[in-house]
């Protein structure tokens, strides 16, 4: 009985075929889609549970499904520079003439919209009911809006240092534009400030308290404690609830990046182009990955122990490290700079280059060490 194999193929030809499916099943990454926004865009993307939302130069906000396709486009006419905040059904956007819209997540349409407001340059941060958003000015001073209608639940002006602040030092560059964004923990505010750093009542806009920290590039949270890394090098963990210091770490060659929690540590970018692991417990360094250029965004996890790296080089280039060991599982190229944090759906990654092109590849186990 003839074989059912490979009908009608002589056998050269189904010895190739048979290569390239098993080189196609060793890949650990393939190319799922590429949509072009149409203009260059640094706001990073939101994760949605079925896509992800966009800005970009232009004052477009975009919404994308998984498979790359625009669900709706809306246009505010000018530049969106932070990412779109998710608030429930809602979407707030800022751009950097002053105008705070609220859309509609299912269709874009505008449900209200301030105008003759300061800059929005500072991402927003909505509260996890979705009711509140709280926006920081250029100047420091710090406003609650209400989801619905947009109306100013409170406002503080810019604080004033209580204390010297510290010295700034030659450091090296990070991603222009871009301020590093608030975190809200419970019911407390935490706002990097040119005063220094301080957290708020987010009921109130009431001081709880404020430390003398200054060029900040980047907060991140777990539980009670706020981790914060500056320019000059300085990474601490402080207590949400008064400040104190539970521990502090200093790079030498200063910080190129926020810091990120992932798979049992705090990353961040350190100068001049590598990839430093810290224990969220004691700060001590657990973990240091030479890049093939400077991270200014945040890792994230894809599948289960995979740390997803974006390089802001012209390459673009997506490194992915596999746990314990931090060996690179494999790298991809997007041919233009990566400075935000990817989105991880399943098996689906997003990245948004600075060209305002979204890129998603699809990820597959990769084989053990």
């Amino acid at each position: 009985m003839p074989s059912r194999a490979c009908p009608r193929l002589p056998l050269v030809s189904c010895l190739m075929l048979t290569l390239a499916v098993m080189a196609c099943q060793r890949a650990p990454v393939e190319p799922a889609f590429q949509y072009s926004s149409d203009a260059s865009s640094r706001t990073g993307l939101t994760a949605l549970s079925d896509g992800v939302l966009l800005g970009n130069e232009a004052g477009a906000v975009v919404r994308l499904d998984r498979e790359g396709r625009p669900v709706w486009t809306t246009r505010l006419g000018r530049e969106v520079a932070v990412p779109p905040a998710l608030a429930g059904e809602s979407v707030v956007v800022g751009t950097v003439v002053g105008e705070v819209a609220c859309l509609s997540l299912k269709d874009g349409k505008e449900r209200w919209r301030l105008g003759g407001e300061p800059p929005v340059l500072t991402p927003p941060v909505v509260d996890d009911a979705g009711h509140t958003v709280f926006l920081v000015a250029p100047d420091g001073a710090v406003r609650a809006l209400a989801v619905d209608s947009g109306q100013e639940r409170w406002r503080r002006p810019a604080p004033k240092a209580s204390a010297p602040v510290e010295s700034l030092e030659p450091q090296v560059s990070v991603a222009p534009g871009l301020r590093a964004a608030p975190v809200l923990v419970a019911d407390v505010l935490v706002v990097p400030l040119g005063a220094g750093l301080w957290a708020l009542d987010a009921g109130s806009g009431e001081p709880r308290w404020s430390r003398p920290v200054t060029d900040v590039v980047g907060l991140d949270s777990e539980r009670d404690t706020v981790f914060v890394a500056t320019r000059p090098g300085r990474v601490l963990a402080l207590s949400v609830k008064d400040g104190s210091t539970r521990w502090e770490q200093r790079l030498a060659d200063g910080v190129t990046g926020p810091p990120a929690r992932a798979l049992g540590a705090l990353w961040v970018g350190a100068g001049p182009s590598s990839l430093v692991g810290l224990s969220t417990a004691e700060g001590r360094e657990v973990a240091r990955v030479e890049l093939p250029t400077p991270l200014v965004g945040r890792v994230q996890v894809g599948l289960e122990d995979l740390l997803l790296v974006p390089t802001s080089g012209h390459a673009g280039n997506l490194v992915a490290l596999k746990a314990p060991g931090w060996t690179t599982a494999f790298t991809v190229r997007a041919d233009t700079p990566l400075r935000t944090r990817p989105v991880v759906r399943g098996p689906l990654v997003f990245v948004l280059g600075l060209d305002g092109r979204v890129l998603a590849w699809r990820l597959r186990v990769p084989p053990p060490n």
